[in-house]
């Protein structure tokens, strides 16, 4: 029997504090304060310099041990061995930080194909040397490809300081790896599929960039023998605007159909649940818009993650994730039963508000300058304090302190492309009063009430030719609740 190695008090100590870090959201103030201890407290506040610090540590105590002999991590047992194997983890993770990232990016470009982890083996190999299985080692390449490509799309694709995108940066973190990762990693990383995402926010805020950012995250595990991810995770994420479908067409969209299913239906088509691969999501924007009774198709597939094509009896399963998205705050669709109640309870596994950018401008300014930079980047290519500067002074000229922004994000870059055109910015919300508002406000309530009467109106002359509400249901497509509702109401009126 192999002679057993014991960590000290000091070293147990130490290394559990890394633990700690592995298993921590990287946007939390939590991981802020661990990396300082792991790097010995350094003076100053930089997060990149703290990182930085902590990576040298770990890996200069893990060499200390390494000259000692005392590397093994086999010849630990219980709680030693896996503090040993995560510090181990932690330190060729970020090793290997850079391959990772040039990984992504080269997959991003190369698009639905995997490409071969070329240093797939050397980061296997040096887990291995430290005493961790090959099993156990490509379990942590798996986990270290899907840390650093949350990171990748979190931080890169949602920017901002002020306190709302930061809240936003880690409760995205948690929609993918769970608040607890220790529990994520042995429990649930492979059954994700069950959490879906209800995503809240104004129009233009960036839900779709929320959605892609998990949607792009998930597990993917790694074939050893081909080097290469079972999926490209580009293919991962499928999109689609509930709100550009007409009604007849929204079921055939998700679903699928087959030919001959009704009119016009010459060939089969596959829906987004039949194309959606089991480590994908799907993000179904404007959820809001859509009836009663595709709400309950998809309830079905939420409860039973089974469905059936337009026209078909084949039954079919689902195993990705399903993300949702509305701009209708979340007291309106509960107030006024936009989302019927059980679809709702089980869309919202999770419920996440994006922050509009009045907010964020005004929880920290340095916020506008942020995304001012950002946006120039991503329209010209390349980053540029003239074009940075230029915008800045028209938008402290053209608009007034305090600035809504009412289209948000989306507004922002149209403002910085009108001024690059242009030379100057007017909103196409400038000019209308506040009066004008409450004008239009009042119009569409009244419109609304006058719609909902006719809608009442009608379920009721059905009712009374019909004599059932199932059979109301099916003619207008609504729940056979709503119907009742309308019909009562109709009563109750006349």
């Amino acid at each position: 029997m192999r002679h057993q190695y014991k960590l000290d008090p000091e070293e147990r100590e130490y290394f559990e504090l890394v633990n700690r870090a592995v298993l921590s959201n990287p946007f939390s103030a939590e991981r802020d304060r661990i990396d300082k201890e792991i790097a010995g407290r350094l003076p100053g506040n930089d997060r990149i310099e703290q990182i930085d610090a902590a990576i040298r540590e770990v890996s200069s105590r893990l060499k200390n041990l390494r000259r000692k002999g005392r590397l093994d991590v086999g010849r630990y047992a219980g709680e030693d061995r896996r503090i040993m194997e995560r510090s181990l983890a932690f330190d060729v993770f970020y090793r290997y930080v850079d391959d990772l990232d040039k990984h992504i990016q080269d997959q991003i470009v190369r698009g639905e194909k995997p490409l071969i982890v070329t240093f797939a083996n050397d980061m296997l190999g040096d887990m291995q040397a430290g005493g961790i299985s090959r099993a156990a080692a490509i379990r942590y390449l798996e986990y270290s490809f899907q840390f650093r490509r949350a990171y990748f799309f979190v931080y890169r694709g949602l920017i901002g300081r002020s306190v709302g995108m930061r809240r936003l940066r880690e409760r995205l973190w948690n929609n993918v790896f769970t608040s607890d990762t220790d529990i994520y990693d042995r429990h649930l990383r492979d059954r994700m599929e069950d959490f879906s995402t209800l995503i809240l926010g104004e129009t233009g805020t960036g839900k779709g960039t929320v959605a892609a950012a998990i949607g792009q995250s998930g597990f993917i595990p790694f074939n050893d023998q081909t080097r290469c991810f079972a999926e490209s995770f580009t293919r991962s994420f499928i999109e689609l605007n509930l709100s550009q479908f007409p009604e007849t067409l929204i079921e055939s969209e998700l679903f699928g159909h087959r030919k001959g299913a009704f009119t016009g239906a010459n060939y089969n088509h596959e829906g987004v649940f039949s194309r959606c691969s089991r480590y994908g999501a799907i993000f179904l924007d404007e959820i809001g818009e859509v009836s009663q009774p595709i709400q309950i198709k998809l309830l079905k597939v939420l409860e039973e993650r089974q469905f059936s094509p337009v026209g078909s009896h084949d039954v079919s399963r689902f195993e990705g994730r399903i993300i949702a998205a509305t701009n209708r705050p979340l007291d309106d669709i509960v107030r006024h039963k936009i989302l019927r109640e059980d679809f709702l309870y089980r869309m919202c596994s999770d419920v996440i508000i994006v922050p509009p950018l009045w907010q964020r401008i005004e929880e920290d300014p340095r916020e506008l300058e942020d995304l001012l930079e950002h946006t120039v980047k991503r329209i010209i290519g390349r980053p540029s304090e003239e074009l940075v500067q230029r915008a800045r002074e028209v938008i402290e000229t053209d608009l007034k302190a305090g600035y809504r922004w009412p289209g948000n994000v989306r507004e922002l870059a149209q403002c910085i492309r009108q001024i690059m055109l242009n030379g100057t910015y007017r909103s196409i919300h400038r000019d209308v009063s506040a009066d004008a508002l409450s004008r239009s406000e009042e119009k569409k309530n009244r419109l609304d009430l006058v719609a909902r009467g006719l809608l009442q109106q009608h379920c009721h002359r059905l009712y009374c030719e019909f004599g059932t509400y199932g059979e109301v249901a099916r003619r207008t497509r609504l729940d056979r609740r709503t119907v009742k509702k309308y019909i009562l109401q109709w009563q109750d009126n006349e």
